[in-house]
């Protein structure tokens, strides 16, 4: 049980091209933005739709799948968990900043239809 105490599961498209970047020690990281999409029939019997932006950053051989294979449109599945990081912008105003750090990552947009 002590593996569902923090663990995301998400399906939904990237928003941008992996960033990639290579680490001082040599480890890569991707960092990658993912929309869901939950669709709902609101009072009016409107059909709406809302999107949640979600960052997802992922490291070593996940970070060399992601930059290998991912392209902004795509359809994915990533597990992983869920992280709080704090930060201070160049203005000194303190940030906080919650990120999937995921542990795998699953290509679910069929190869003919993969975004080029």
């Amino acid at each position: 049980m002590n593996a569902l105490k923090n663990r995301v599961q998400l399906i939904g498209n990237l928003g941008l091209d992996p960033e990639v970047k290579e680490m001082n020690n040599g480890r890569k990281m991707a960092r990658l933005r993912m929309a869901t999409h939950e669709s709902y029939t609101n009072a009016k019997g409107e059909r709406v739709t809302e999107t949640q932006w979600h960052n997802v950053i992922a490291w070593g051989k996940t970070a060399d799948i992601a930059a290998r294979y991912l392209a902004k449109g795509l359809e994915v599945a990533v597990e992983g968990k869920l992280v709080n990081r704090s930060y201070v912008t160049g203005q000194g105003e303190k940030k906080q900043q919650a990120e999937i750090m995921a542990s795998s990552i699953l290509i679910l947009t069929p190869k003919a239809a993969s975004v080029a």
